[in-house]
């Protein structure tokens, strides 16, 4: 039995990885190119490693949010992955307020290549796949009667 902090570890990294393989998967399918690595690395002024190293930051940041704030939150549905899935919409409401609130404070953001609409919707499906990668990791701790 792993801890909840292991949990949340391990599925924030899990989940950032496949979150990220399907953003460099997506422009194959018609999705415009989207690279979260180097938009953070860009907005702070620091160098694509040092987005790469913020986005698996974040990515365990919000499965500790996950595991510590949401969970309880969201113990009222019963299936991990649509926990999962409904904190996903939750971190992608989350991701745009951050970076709405880095463009206020740093400037402009990179310029984004494609149609709006596409890049949010890649956005929402992205993070709803993270979000259910991460319930299929930190699970509710069962009731032993």
């Amino acid at each position: 039995m792993t801890s909840k902090i292991q949990q949340a570890i391990i599925g924030g990294i899990v989940a950032t990885i496949v979150m990220t393989l399907i953003m460099f998967i997506a422009p194959m399918t018609g999705m415009p190119k989207m690279n979260p690595p180097k938009l953070l690395g860009a907005m702070m002024g620091f160098s694509v490693t040092i987005g790469w190293i913020m986005h698996f930051m974040i990515g365990i940041i919000f499965a500790l949010l996950y595991a510590y704030i949401f969970l309880p939150l969201l113990k009222g549905i019963g299936n991990n992955k649509l926990r999962g899935g409904v904190f996903g919409i939750i971190v992608f409401i989350l991701a745009l307020v951050v970076m709405m609130m880095m463009v206020a404070v740093l400037g402009e953001k990179p310029p984004m290549q494609g149609s709006m609409a596409m890049i949010i919707t890649g956005a929402v499906i992205g993070h709803i796949i993270f979000g259910i990668i991460v319930g299929l990791f930190v699970k509710p701790k069962k009731i032993v009667s």
